[in-house]
């Protein structure tokens, strides 16, 4: 349970325990043995509370569990007919699992967008995208979790299959083969599944890293969107590339509205 967010003090080290979960039995124990150790959270500065964040090794359980218990249906969960998985992605040059991740996003239905934790799935043995989680981090919505199913139908690119077709592109391939035979190293950092304006997007930034060391350098950012894929100097380039063919990729990208179809919630008995 997330039941205390402890804050330490840059400056003189201190350490303050904000009780989060009054009702955790472990927490009540340990704060009726050291009465002056926490605090309620009531009492967390506004300053610190904005910076909360859903903390990933809770979240990456819940996600776990929920891969089986998303089933309702009684049957269907007993034989297991409708298990999902964590997608893979291409990291490092190495296929991982994907990790969950921050960003702020719009969620469907809401007005204005937020900061969130989420990590989307696939079906198990498949490789399509079926659904995501995500995790509220701000304030009175702070810890509220949140999971989209898309139509079983509809079929999404899952991010091994963006992954692939990625590699597939002659213009990216060829592009990243040169920065190779340069004497860089070509790094291909975390694909990333970003629900924006009802279009599900991928962005998968490409660094380059010298052959005698230091910081690797972002050099370009590749989005795909269903059939198609861009790789440019930044995001805003990439995303005029897709949804604006006739935008020439070297002038500075206008404005992008997209209306795609959105995801589905799950129908409640």
């Amino acid at each position: 349970r997330n039941s205390v967010k402890a804050v330490i003090d840059a400056y003189n080290g201190s350490v303050t325990f904000y009780i989060t979960d009054p009702e955790d039995a472990l927490i009540r124990t340990y704060q009726a043995i050291f009465p002056n150790l926490f605090v309620p959270a009531g009492q967390m500065p506004e300053s610190l509370r904005v910076h909360l964040r859903y903390p990933e090794d809770m979240f990456n359980i819940q996600a776990s569990v929920y891969q089986t218990y998303h089933m309702e249906d009684a049957r269907v969960f007993y034989n297991k007919e409708d298990l999902w998985a964590i997608p893979k992605e291409l990291y490092f040059g190495t296929q991982q699992s994907m990790e969950p991740y921050y960003i702020i996003m719009r969620l469907p239905d809401e007005e204005k967008a937020e900061f969130l934790l989420m990590l989307p799935f696939t079906p198990e043995n498949k490789n399509n995208t079926i659904g995501w989680l995500a995790a509220r981090c701000d304030g009175e919505n702070y810890g509220k979790l949140l999971a989209y199913h898309f139509p079983k139908e509809r079929l999404v690119y899952g991010p091994s299959q963006i992954e692939n077709r990625i590699g597939q592109d002659t213009d990216i391939t060829e592009q990243l083969a040169l920065w190779g035979r340069g004497g860089s190293r070509v790094i291909r950092g975390n694909l990333l599944l970003i629900p924006l304006g009802g279009s599900i997007l991928y962005v998968e930034p490409v660094f380059l890293e010298a052959e005698t060391g230091g910081l690797p350098e972002l050099k370009r950012v590749i989005v795909a969107a269903g059939e198609q894929i861009a790789m440019e100097l930044t995001l805003e380039k990439s995303i005029a590339t897709i949804f604006l063919p006739e935008f020439p990729s070297g002038d500075e990208a206008p404005p992008t509205e997209v209306v795609v179809i959105p995801p589905v919630l799950p129908e409640s008995e």
